[in-house]
């Protein structure tokens, strides 16, 4: 299971932390990502990381403005968002996917996901 958190209302130019818990796998084992969806549009990948953490890939538009990472204990993956603006508003989610199938943001190959969290960005 995924449970994604961490959504709420902020500032243009604010900051806000997501999060996901994983439970029921091995996360190493599995590759994660934070995918986001507005409204009227396709859902998008925003980041991904290997299940060990040791590799991340980010969409070229928000490279720079967001981290993934990994707490291992926690079994939980983190994204970071900074200088958050109004196109941000969406719904957040974090999906699973077998580290065979690679870093990416193939919806096809991820058949795990949590339920979202939204974030709105408005002043």
């Amino acid at each position: 299971q995924l449970q994604a958190s961490g959504g709420g209302l902020v500032q243009p130019g604010g900051s806000l932390r997501l999060s996901c818990v994983t439970s029921g796998f091995t996360l190493d084992a599995y590759n994660i990502a934070w995918f986001r969806q507005a409204p009227g549009k396709e859902r998008e990948g925003v980041a991904c990381i290997t299940g060990t953490g040791a590799y991340t890939h980010y969409a070229p538009s928000l490279k720079g403005r967001v981290t993934i990472s990994r707490d291992r204990d926690e079994k939980t993956i983190y994204l970071r968002m900074n200088n958050l603006k109004p196109e941000d508003t969406a719904v957040y989610y974090c999906a699973a996917t077998p580290a065979s199938m690679g870093l990416g943001f193939d919806l096809r190959v991820y058949d795990n996901w949590g339920q979202g969290t939204q974030v709105t960005v408005s002043s």
